[in-house]
């Protein structure tokens, strides 16, 4: 007998598949089926035919895997099979590729589909000038159905009931969970629950009710894509809910009705349900496996029980308890002892890693110092020290000593003398002004000074003479594209690798508060912001309309380079600076940018798209292998995991 979620999920796959055959396709979806019908006639007509299986012919079909083929071979946006697969389920959604058989999801597999056009039995064939417009319109098309296959993917692997769902399909399912903001506190092992049991739901009008408030709460729902209201009577709406909020939870967990009503704010609105069965499930296996240590009535350390994979392929999975909150002190003592235990440090729990990145946020080298000590005492029968000999015949004590980094500075007088001093790098202009005083033996206020040094031929000399007047297009059209794309990326990548972890801790937190330089890491965000003006600066200052095209077409093909050389951060930098307005307004330069170019453009201005979390640069930089210098400024506003 079929259990309650085959026969819910099954009820939601036929009202998919009723919506789906009453519902009008878009503009731009037909027209991109058209564009991929008609440019397969031109280049595999064999692929679509009439084709026979267990005695019955069915006519004008394509093969699944024929299709995903096809379409890895047609452009590089598509990034691998899975992707395909989520491209061409966008079409079947819409009606306009369709299973035989109507099925719902498009497969990777010996299947047969039909393209709408060919559904009538008197499908005219393209022209010849048909055929070339889908040619030329081929990577545009397929540009737009990769920005929009991952969703389709995705709605496509949660509309199967829970229980059909593959180990991929889950893997696809949590990694989309890691980036969605409503479920950022809950912990891994949480999220490869949910993974299992959320469900997709849509509804396609706006002031469509979701649920009014007083009435039981059923389920708890996460917006995937749109917006809702939140309205409480006697109130109105209260506030707004957007893409990657949630709402419902308060009345599963209180077991109250529903406190407020939810209306949709905008049509063609996308949920992610999780029913209140499997919710308090949930609930109750986390609470099950949950360990509270207690001082004084207050949690002092909470551990989690997760089956954790073994790095030993022939040793099989096994429990563990992972640190989920805690004091410092209790969370210090709890990795300590686990250390100590795991003597081959075979299996580390994955906060020690955390732990040693980020103690100095919440538990400062002053404090953890005296903590290992106390952990760890010392052996006071033995001294380690050296005796070395010097020229003079004195023996020189060594000992361990802690370095300050520390810079030789020149400062110069009013009266034409200077003096040197030792500062610190982080030191600030007070205390470079004490201790010069201090070296003069000054009591006198003094003030630091910089000073501007200015051509001979300058003008309006009261201000700062910022950009140059005139481009190095001359020089610039002689160098080759690859060769700069190569030596920006040696640049970049010195800068990099010279950026500390702890830079990023301390820019995210500020810096003031740790007394600490992210000098690196701020030289390498400068770099940034000089690439991007520079493509600015260049094509402003170019006054010629063929020049600028040219200089246009440089710049995409140092882009191209770069992204080959897996430097994401100077590839972005190009592409924003191309994006500017300044750049972007220059229509008629943009028109005669050759064909061409503008779809690599397109292609690597798609990169850019903000949506499901910067999904698509996501799967971009998953695709490719390290060392890769990665698009910095993204990853510093914590928008990528």
């Amino acid at each position: 007998m079929p259990d309650k979620d085959s026969l819910r999920s099954d009820s939601d796959a036929l009202n998919f598949l009723s919506k789906n055959h009453n519902k009008v396709p878009s503009e731009k979806l037909l027209r991109a089926g058209k564009i991929l019908r008609n440019a397969i006639l031109a280049r595999a007509p064999h692929m679509i035919r009439d084709r026979k299986y267990h005695l019955k012919t069915y006519r004008q079909c394509c093969v699944g895997t024929e299709l995903v083929d096809w379409q890895l071979q047609q452009s590089s946006c598509v990034h691998s099979r899975a992707h395909a697969v989520g491209m061409w389920q966008a079409l079947l959604e819409e009606g306009i590729l369709n299973h035989v058989d109507q099925e719902l999801n498009f497969q990777d597999k010996y299947l047969f589909y039909r393209f709408l056009d060919d559904e009538d039995e008197e499908a005219v064939l393209p022209s010849e000038d048909e055929k070339r417009e889908a040619e030329e319109e081929l990577q545009e098309t397929l540009l737009f159905l990769s920005q929009i296959g991952p969703d389709s993917h995705m709605r496509m692997i949660l509309r199967k009931p829970p229980g059909q769902r593959t180990p991929e399909d889950l893997e696809i399912i949590y990694d989309e969970l890691l980036h969605i903001k409503a479920l950022a506190h809950l912990s891994n092992t949480v999220k490869r629950e949910l993974a299992g049991v959320l469900i997709f739901e849509s509804h396609a009008k706006a002031g469509t009710v979701l649920f009014n408030q007083g009435e039981e709460g059923t389920s708890w729902y996460i917006v995937q894509k749109g917006s809702v209201n939140v309205v409480i009577y006697g109130k109105g709406v209260v506030c707004t809910l957007h893409e990657g909020d949630d709402f419902g939870k308060l009345a599963l967990v209180n077991d109250a009705p529903r406190a407020a009503s939810i209306v949709l704010r905008e049509d063609n609105c996308h949920f992610l349900r999780v029913d209140k069965e499997d919710f308090n499930r949930i609930l109750r296996d986390v609470e099950a496996n949950t360990v509270r240590l207690k001082e004084h009535d207050k949690d002092v350390l909470v551990l989690q029980k997760s089956l954790r994979p073994s790095s030993h392929g022939n040793v099989p999975a096994h429990f563990k308890y992972t640190v989920m909150a805690g004091t410092p002190e209790k969370i210090l003592e709890h990795l300590l002892e686990t250390m100590r235990l795991d003597i081959n440090f075979a299996d580390p729990d994955p906060a020690l890693d955390d732990f040693v990145l980020m103690h100095c946020v919440f538990m400062p080298n002053s404090q953890l110092c005296p903590a290992l000590l106390a952990q760890y005492p010392a052996q006071t029968s033995q001294i380690w020290l050296t005796n070395i000999s010097i020229n003079c015949g004195r023996s020189l004590l060594c000992m361990c000593m802690c370095i300050i980094c520390a810079v030789l500075l020149k400062v110069y007088c009013a009266d034409h003398t200077y003096t040197t001093i030792r500062v610190p790098v982080l030191a600030t202009g007070r205390e470079v002004t004490a201790a010069v005083a201090e070296k003069l033996g000054s009591t006198e206020e003094l003030l630091l000074i910089s000073l501007s040094i200015l051509k001979p031929n300058d003008v309006s000399v009261f201000h700062l003479i910022l950009c140059p007047s005139t481009g190095s297009m001359s020089s610039f059209e002689l160098m080759s594209s690859k060769d700069l794309a190569f030596q920006m990326t040696q640049y970049d990548w010195e800068l990099f690798s010279c950026v500390h972890e702890y830079e990023l801790v301390y820019h995210t937190f500020g810096r003031q508060a740790y007394r600490r330089s992210t000098a690196n890491l701020e030289l390498f965000l400068r770099r940034f912001n000089q690439v991007q003006l520079w493509v600015v600066t260049e094509v402003s200052l170019c006054g010629t309309l063929s020049k600028r095209v040219q200089l246009l077409k440089k710049f995409i093909k140092i882009a191209a380079h770069c992204r080959e050389f897996r430097n994401l951060n100077s590839f972005f930098a190009i592409i924003m600076g191309m994006c500017n307005p300044a750049v972007s307004r220059l229509t008629q330069t943009w028109e005669k940018l050759p064909s061409k170019f503008k779809k690599f453009y397109a292609e690597f201005e798609s990169l850019l798209d903000p949506s499901r979390n910067h999904r698509v640069y996501r799967l971009t930089v998953a695709k490719m292998e390290p060392p890769i210098i990665p698009f910095m400024p993204l990853l510093i506003k914590g928008k990528v995991g």
